[in-house]
């Protein structure tokens, strides 16, 4: 009889904490430029410059569409964007993606990479961009 309130006490623990409600977890995750590369030959991530139009006129990643985080249209432009399918954003350094993704994590993006330095560390690595 002793053990039936440690019982009771264990079953509810268990009903409390072991059913936890999952929820789903939208993660950024920061990437370099090896694999990025790696995601875009595999075609496997839909690819953001969020640059100006100028700074993407001057070379961008191939593949890349522009929109840039600074313009006034810039939330109904990136609702456009697939949330259901993973995204790669990149700018200049790293900045503007990183408040970038943030959002998209927000927006419900289920899986966001985010280039570590952007198109700057592209650039030094020796990748190709257009222009």
């Amino acid at each position: 009889m002793k053990f039936k309130p440690f019982l009771l006490i264990a079953v509810f623990s268990l009903a409390l904490f072991g059913c936890k409600q999952i929820e789903e977890n939208y993660e950024v995750e920061v990437i370099t430029v090896e694999e990025m590369d790696s995601l875009l030959e595999m075609g496997k991530v839909q690819l953001i410059d969020v640059r100006t139009p100028d700074e993407y006129a001057e070379g961008y990643i191939e593949g890349a569409i522009n929109i840039d985080f600074r313009d006034e249209n810039f939330e109904e432009r990136i609702a456009k964007v697939d949330k259901s399918k993973p995204v790669a954003v990149y700018c200049g350094r790293g900045g503007r993606s990183g408040k970038c993704s943030a959002y998209m994590k927000k927006a419900g993006f289920k899986k966001i990479y985010d280039l570590d330095g952007g198109i700057t560390e592209w650039k030094f690595k020796g990748k190709k961009v257009i222009r």
